[in-house]
């Protein structure tokens, strides 16, 4: 079964259209307080995860665009860098599990620093014209479960307001594409729309139809002609 992802991609690309939009209009109204410029690569050292939509997204592109030797090497950053993210993920697992305070937790993952394979030795993003949405927003105020948030780097003051972005919202509508994807394609696993990877994931996954649900396993011993 041959997928066409593009009605998905282009809802998905609507969404980083406007998050660019609201970017810049945040830059424009407080030029001292946004501080990202050319070879900042503050962002690329950040711990997240990717939606379906955004892993499929991420990695189509990835293989059109990178090829040979170029390849090889970023999976091999790749494929360190999600060794890196699972150790401190199974740490913060187990310090839940322990007791530990959920608030406490989340705070040190968000203190986490892992490079993104991605990140060139000239701190430029090989894919920086498809680079997620919480990429495009880093550097200006966003909120997650009501809490806010903003670059280290930038010189937003605490307890002041400034326009900020709710990033569970767009959340909810990179979910819904995903999930609708999942609907369409009629695939095996209910939840894959739900699922949340982190980028080294995404550009090592293959997507193929067994991973996406849509393959039809065949039992050669039932099969016509077989004995």
């Amino acid at each position: 079964m041959e997928i066409d992802l593009k009605p998905y991609f282009d809802r998905y690309e609507k969404l980083t259209v406007q998050a660019d939009q609201v970017f810049e209009k945040v830059k424009t109204a407080f030029p001292g307080e946004v501080r990202c410029q050319t070879g900042c690569s503050d962002c690329c050292h950040a711990l997240f995860d990717l939606t379906l939509i955004e892993a499929l997204y991420l990695n189509h592109h990835f293989l059109e665009k990178i090829e040979g030797e170029s390849r090889k090497r970023l999976l091999s950053k790749a494929n360190k860098a999600d060794r890196t993210i699972y150790k401190i993920k199974r740490q913060a697992y187990r310090e839940s599990q322990a007791g530990k305070d959920e608030s406490q937790i989340l705070q040190e993952l968000a203190d986490v620093r892992v490079r993104c394979p991605l990140l060139n030795d000239a701190d430029r993003c090989e894919l920086y014209g498809h680079r997620p949405i919480t990429c495009r927003l880093y550097g200006i105020p966003t909120a997650i479960g009501g809490k806010g948030h903003t670059c280290g780097l930038s010189a937003f003051k605490a307890g002041e307001h400034y326009p900020t972005v709710n990033l569970d919202l767009i959340q909810q509508k990179l979910y819904e594409i995903s999930r609708d994807l999942v609907k369409d394609i009629k695939s095996k696993f209910a939840g894959l729309g739900e699922i949340l990877v982190p980028l080294s994931m995404a550009i090592l996954t293959e997507y193929n139809e067994v991973y996406l649900g849509t393959h039809n396993a065949v039992d050669e011993k039932s099969s016509p002609g077989r004995e």
